[in-house]
C-alpha cells in the first residue's frame, strides 16, 4: 500500500527542491519548452541555487511524499513584488512543483488541497498564484482546479498569468 503524506520543509531541503526543479526542467526540455524556466538545469546555475536557498529559508515550504520520498512541493509567501497587492485576504502560492515521474497521479491537486486547508485554518478567503502565461495546458490545469484568471504581467520577455480561487468557508467540503 502506498503511503502519501505532507511535511514541512526547511533549509536542509535545498537539494530536494533543486532535484524537483531539475526533473521539471529536463521534462520541459524534452518537449522543446524553454520559455518557462530556461534551458539550464537549476542545480548548475547560481541564480537558481540562490532562489532555492531563499525559498527554503525565507518562505513556508511543504513537501508531498509518497512512501517517504518527496514527489512535490508547495511554497507559500507574500505576493511577489511584481504582482499587484490584493485587497482580499489570501494565501499566495509562490511555487507548486511535482515530480514529472509521477505526472497524472493527482499530486498537484493534493498540494492545492494542502494550500486550501492552510488558508482556511488562517481565515484567508482565497488562494492566488502566478504561472507562465505561455503554457496554455498549465493555465488550463489551474482552471480545471477552480482557479480563474485575474490578471497578467510581464517580467522582461517572460509573460505571467495570475490566477485565483476562493477558499470555501470552514465546515465546507474538506479535501
Amino acid at each position: 500500500m502506498v503511503s502519501i503524506g505532507a511535511r514541512e520543509g526547511g533549509p536542509d531541503d535545498q537539494g530536494l527542491l533543486l532535484a524537483l526543479f531539475d526533473e521539471a526542467v529536463r521534462w520541459l526540455l524534452a518537449r522543446g519548452q524553454t520559455g518557462q524556466w530556461g534551458a539550464a538545469l537549476p542545480s548548475r546555475e547560481e541564480r537558481w541555487r540562490g532562489r532555492v536557498r531563499e525559498l527554503v529559508t525565507d518562505y513556508e515550504l511543504h513537501f508531498l511524499e509518497l512512501d517517504g520520498n518527496p514527489v512535490g512541493a508547495v511554497v507559500f509567501g507574500a505576493h511577489p513584488s511584481y504582482v499587484e497587492e490584493s485587497s482580499t485576504s489570501e494565501l499566495y502560492i509562490e511555487l507548486l512543483i511535482t515530480a514529472r515521474s509521477h505526472r497524472g497521479e493527482g499530486l498537484g491537486h493534493e498540494l492545492l488541497a494542502l494550500a486550501e486547508r492552510t488558508a482556511r485554518r488562517r481565515g484567508l478567503s482565497r488562494l492566488r498564484l502566478d504561472c507562465w502565461a505561455g503554457a496554455p495546458t498549465l493555465v488550463g490545469w489551474y482552471e480545471s482546479e477552480g482557479f480563474r484568471r485575474c490578471g497578467t504581467f510581464a517580467r522582461g520577455e517572460w509573460m505571467g498569468q495570475l490566477l485565483a480561487r476562493p477558499v470555501p468557508y470552514a465546515g465546507a467540503l474538506e479535501s
